[in-house]
C-alpha cells in the first residue's frame, strides 16, 4: 500500500481538463445476456463494435484515447476493425490489461488530483453486488494501470463504483442511495461510515443523496443515469413527462429533492430538467436509456443517442450549457442492451 497521504487529494470534475479518457474493449459477447435468446444477437453485437469504434473515433478528437484489450491478437482485431470503417487511430493507446466486462466507469481507476499530482484510488468492485462474475480481471485494473503508468494507487478498501458517484470538484458529490446503501455493496458499513470514506479518499466535504435510479438499471440505480454536475452549481436532472411510465414518479421525485439541495458553501443548486428518451424496449424489457449518460471531453461531450426526434432535444440543451464544446450525439441504440453507455463505458483522466 502507498503511504501517499491521501486526505490532501480530491477527485475534479468532468470538465476538467484531462490528459485521456480510458475504455475497455467490450470483447465479452456473454455480457450482453438479454440477446442470448435472438437469433440476430451475433449481429447486433458486432453493431456494438463498429459504434464504439464511431465513439472512439470522435474522442481522439478531444484526448487521448487509451484502451484495454486482454492480448495482442485482441489489439490487432481492433485495429482492423478501425481500419476497415476509416476510423482514426492516430490517437488511440493500447494498454494489455484483462477485463470480463467493457463498464471502465465502474472497474476502472477513478483518479484524484493533489496540485500537480495525480493518484489512483482503486476501490473494491465487485460486479455490481455479484451480478456477473468472474470479476477478478476487473477489480484488478486500476492497479495494473496504475503500474503501467507509474502512479501510485491508493486503496480504501469498501466497493464502490464509478457511475454511482458525481462531483463538482468543489467539495459536493451527488449519489443514491439505493446504491451505495444496498447490501449487496458494503452491508457492514453505516451511511455516516460511507460518507466517511467518500469525505476520505475523494476530497468531499458535501454529500447529496437522491433515491432510486431508472427502471432496469441492473446498477441498483447509478447517478450517472439521473443526475449530472454540468458545472460546480448546476445539474441536469433527467425527467418523464409520461405518468405511465414506470420511471415517472422515482424522477419527479429525485427532481424535487435537487431543488432544495445546496452546495458545498450553502448556496442552491440550478437544477437544469433534461428529457428521458422515449422507451428502448428489447425482448418486451425497457432498457436502462439516458440522457443524463454523456461524456465530459476536452473538447466535445459524447451523448448517447436513441434514433428518435429527443435526441436533438437533448443536444440543445447540453449545447447551452457547454458553450465552449460541442455536443456530439454518437447512437447507443444497440449499445444500451448491455445496460449502460457512453459515461458507463468511460473514465477520465485529469491533467
Amino acid at each position: 500500500m502507498t503511504t501517499l497521504d491521501y486526505k490532501k487529494f480530491h477527485m475534479p470534475a468532468e470538465w476538467e481538463p484531462h490528459t485521456a479518457m480510458w475504455l475497455s474493449w467490450p470483447h465479452n459477447y456473454k455480457h450482453w445476456a438479454c440477446w442470448l435468446a435472438d437469433k440476430d444477437s451475433q449481429a447486433k453485437y458486432e453493431k456494438v463494435l463498429d459504434t464504439y469504434c464511431q465513439a472512439m473515433h470522435v474522442m481522439q478528437e478531444s484526448e487521448t484515447v487509451c484502451l484495454l484489450v486482454n492480448d495482442k491478437p485482441m489489439e490487432k482485431a481492433v485495429l482492423e476493425r478501425m481500419q476497415k470503417l476509416n476510423f482514426r487511430t492516430d490517437n488511440l493507446k493500447f494498454f494489455l490489461i484483462k477485463t470480463n466486462v467493457p463498464w471502465t466507469r465502474d472497474h476502472g481507476p477513478i483518479f484524484v488530483k493533489h496540485d500537480n499530482e495525480i493518484a489512483i484510488t482503486d476501490w473494491i468492485f465487485n460486479a455490481w453486488g455479484g451480478k456477473y462474475p468472474p470479476w477478478e480481471d476487473d477489480d484488478a485494473v486500476p492497479t495494473n494501470i496504475g503500474k503501467q503508468l507509474n502512479i501510485p494507487v491508493i486503496y480504501p478498501n469498501i466497493v464502490l463504483e464509478g457511475g454511482s458517484i458525481d462531483v463538482n470538484g468543489k467539495g459536493t458529490l451527488l449519489t443514491t442511495t439505493s446504491c451505495l446503501l444496498n447490501k449487496n455493496r458494503n452491508p457492514n458499513l453505516t451511511k455516516e461510515q460511507i460518507e466517511q470514506y467518500l469525505k476520505d479518499f475523494l476530497g468531499i466535504t458535501n454529500i447529496l443523496w437522491l433515491g432510486e435510479g431508472i427502471v432496469n438499471d441492473d446498477t441498483d440505480g447509478h447517478i450517472d443515469d439521473l443526475a449530472r454536475f454540468v458545472n460546480p452549481n448546476t445539474i441536469v436532472c433527467v425527467r418523464e413527462d409520461n405518468e405511465k411510465d414506470p420511471n415517472y414518479q422515482f424522477l419527479k421525485d429525485n427532481f424535487e429533492q435537487l431543488e432544495k439541495m445546496k452546495d458545498q458553501d450553502g448556496n442552491p443548486l440550478t437544477v437544469i430538467p433534461l428529457p428521458m428518451p422515449d422507451p428502448v424496449v428489447y425482448l418486451n424489457e425497457q432498457m436502462p436509456a439516458s440522457y443524463a449518460n454523456f461524456y465530459i471531453g476536452n473538447k466535445i461531450v459524447l451523448l448517447p443517442t436513441f434514433r428518435q426526434q429527443k435526441d436533438q432535444i437533448a443536444i440543445d440543451i447540453l449545447q447551452k450549457l457547454f458553450p465552449t464544446r460541442k455536443i456530439i450525439g454518437v447512437d447507443a441504440y444497440d449499445v444500451i442492451w448491455g445496460q449502460g453507455s457512453w459515461h458507463c463505458l468511460s473514465q477520465q483522466q485529469p491533467s
